[in-house]
């Protein structure tokens, strides 16, 4: 069985939980899907109820009886009232450029006739280069008949992307295929080449930049003084006189700053404070409060 990453999740989030790691694949990262078992919303009575959160789409989801998926999943139908249904979502925290491997479960619902044959839908990433995924079910039979693990990769062509399940049966369209269990992982796109020169600060318009010049000359000289040569240091470098006169200000301000008065008689610092509230409430009238405007504090 291959190693899974488990994911810290909030208490009622319908997210994947764990999402097994291809082989060889050290560096690929699990992606949480939102409502990945389509768990919200809870059908609470019969087979069917409308809405599917965290997707957008005209559909809605089956019980697990209806469903009947070996995990006792809720499943999204790709049919509602009697037409063919698309299903959306994105995926968050998936890169632009990363590879993106996305699997899922697929059912025939059993309101598709015996021997009909497979139902067909297609995945699609909108915006990508990649061609939509085609696929079908398994034919329809008296019970439910899980495909378990079908897979479909892509590039992402941007951050988040857009994933649609569309329904493309011609025939009763209306009873859509049901899909579950909804998994995603990807692997980050590769690393740009660094641009030439781009490494060289010193390169093309830099190279006139007192950096590259007097700067990187100066360098060379100090490079060659001998280290017990202070004069010959100070030749180069200079003495530091603006970088002292700095400092000496910097002093002198934190200086003036620590020593400034700030005692002051409690009653005395009230005085502005009280000019302060009065402003306020210097145009009520007694009977404008239940408690008169003096009483309200010190003032």
């Amino acid at each position: 069985m291959p190693p899974t990453r488990l994911l810290a999740l909030p208490l009622g989030a319908a997210l994947v939980l764990a999402v097994p790691w291809p082989a060889g694949a050290a560096n690929t990262d699990p992606v949480a899907v939102q409502n990945a078992t389509f768990s919200s919303p809870t059908v609470q009575s019969g087979d069917w109820t409308y809405g599917v959160d965290g997707w957008t789409g005209p559909t809605g989801v089956a019980s697990t009886a209806r469903a009947a998926h070996p995990k006792g999943l809720q499943a999204a139908t790709l049919g509602w009232d009697g037409k063919a249904a698309s299903l959306s979502t994105r995926l968050r925290g998936v890169r632009s450029g990363a590879s993106v491997t996305l699997s899922w479960d697929d059912n025939p619902d059993s309101c598709a006739a015996s021997g009909s044959g497979p139902r067909s839908y297609t995945v699609a990433v909108t915006g990508a280069a990649d061609a939509p995924g085609s696929f079908a079910t398994k034919a329809p039979a008296a019970k439910a008949d899980w495909y378990v693990g079908r897979t479909y990769s892509f590039t992402a062509p941007e951050d988040s992307p857009q994933i649609t399940f569309t329904n493309t049966a011609a025939n009763n369209p209306g009873c859509g295929e049901l899909i579950t269990n909804v998994q995603a992982a990807q692997t980050p796109p590769p690393a740009k080449d660094p641009t030439p020169g781009s490494t060289d600060p010193c390169a093309g318009d830099g190279a006139s930049s007192p950096a590259c010049t007097t700067d990187a000359g100066n360098k060379e000289k100090i490079k060659n003084c001998p280290a017990t040569d202070r004069t010959c240091l100070e030749g180069v470098a200079g003495k530091g006189e603006q970088e002292n006169a700095g400092i000496s200000q910097q002093t002198q301000a934190l200086d003036d700053f620590t020593n400034t008065p700030r005692d002051q008689d409690p009653n005395t610092a009230l005085g502005p404070l009280c000019q302060v509230s009065d402003l306020h409430h210097g145009s009520l009238q007694p009977g404008d409060t239940v408690l008169a405007p003096g009483t309200w504090w010190y003032c």
